[in-house]
């Protein structure tokens, strides 16, 4: 993305935050305007439609994987096909697999159909939903790919859970998995938050200092699921985060710990999602890992995105207890 780009890109999203919740903000989409002229076929089976989201090239892979969610998720709600767009990173792209047998946005643009961006709207309002809908509707018989707006919200990711995870299972990285496990331990993976969470909590900033956990935390979550994890194999934990040994030095009551923390970001999710069982954080990169792992998950009862019913997960409160087991 060049500077031009990067600069457009945050006028446009500085504009969406400001317009959002007023009742001008549909009005700053040409979609919307078409929408009010051209009322479409209702009868149409809309075999020209796609949609997509494009993950956010400012963010981190866990942020833009809520993205690509989205976007196959709403996909399937709107009865469109999905197309997909790639995450910014040709690593993470090849490494996931999930563009693997799915339609490339770009092939289509290339072949003649429209984008056409579609405003946020709430997934539980009625009246946006059916605004998106009617949007939808007025481009009937056009080849049209609707490209939901940045970071366009999806609040129960685990709704394409085993599609997702049918992909990365199946993708061709598979093939050159390496993994540091041992093959006959009960491996517990715990992601610890750290580097960028720390700095901003320090610094006060609001909603990033809701998302921090100190060690205390983890290490009575760990303890927890030791305690109940039922294995007759021999436990070894592996964690992972930023900053040095010392920084964790709580955690030198577990003898059979290892620290990762020099790993690089790829192959510390791939451990993740590998694990027998996996202790997240409140973060988007440790639950995107658990949403394709498919061991035992142990979550923050109070994160952003939602959980499935499943004795695979297993909630715990602020404190670190266990809510269910």
């Amino acid at each position: 993305m060049n500077t031009i780009d990067k600069i457009k890109g945050k006028l446009r999203h500085r504009l969406v935050r400001i317009m959002r919740y007023t009742f001008l903000y549909p009005y700053i989409y040409r979609s919307y305007w078409h929408s009010l002229f051209f009322k479409g076929d209702s009868t149409s089976d809309n075999q020209y439609f796609y949609f997509s989201a494009k993950p956010n090239i400012g963010a981190g892979i866990g942020h833009q994987l809520a993205n690509w969610i989205a976007g196959y998720w709403f996909a399937r709600q709107f009865g469109l096909k999905f197309a997909h767009l790639p995450f910014s990173s040709d690593k993470w792209e090849a490494f996931l697999g999930f563009g693997e047998n799915e339609t490339d946005a770009a092939t289509l643009f290339q072949s003649g159909y429209q984008s056409v961006r579609l405003p946020l709207f709430h997934e539980f309002n009625e009246k946006e939903v059916g605004g998106i809908k009617k949007i939808i509707q007025s481009y009937s018989n056009k080849k049209v790919v609707f490209v939901a707006e940045q970071d366009q919200f999806y609040k129960a990711q685990f709704g394409v859970i085993k599609e997702i995870q049918n992909k990365f299972y199946s993708a061709t990285a598979r093939q050159h998995d390496k993994l540091s496990f041992k093959p006959g331990d009960y491996n517990i993976a715990i992601h610890v938050r750290r580097g960028d969470i720390v700095t901003e909590s320090i610094n006060r900033i609001p909603n990033k200092s809701l998302r921090f956990q100190g060690n205390d935390y983890f290490v009575k979550v760990l303890e927890n699921t030791i305690q109940n994890i039922k294995t007759s194999k021999p436990i070894s934990v592996y964690l992972f985060s930023q900053g040095t040994v010392k920084d964790f030095s709580d955690f030198n009551q577990f003898s059979n710990i290892r620290f990762c923390l020099e790993m690089n970001a790829i192959d510390s999710f791939n451990h993740m999602v590998h694990a027998d069982a996996l202790i997240t954080s409140k973060s988007s990169f440790s639950y995107k890992a658990a949403l394709l792992n498919r061991g035992l998950k142990i979550c923050p009862e109070n994160f952003w995105h939602g959980y499935p019913q499943s004795e695979e997960w297993i909630l715990t409160d602020d404190d670190g207890n266990i809510l269910s087991i």
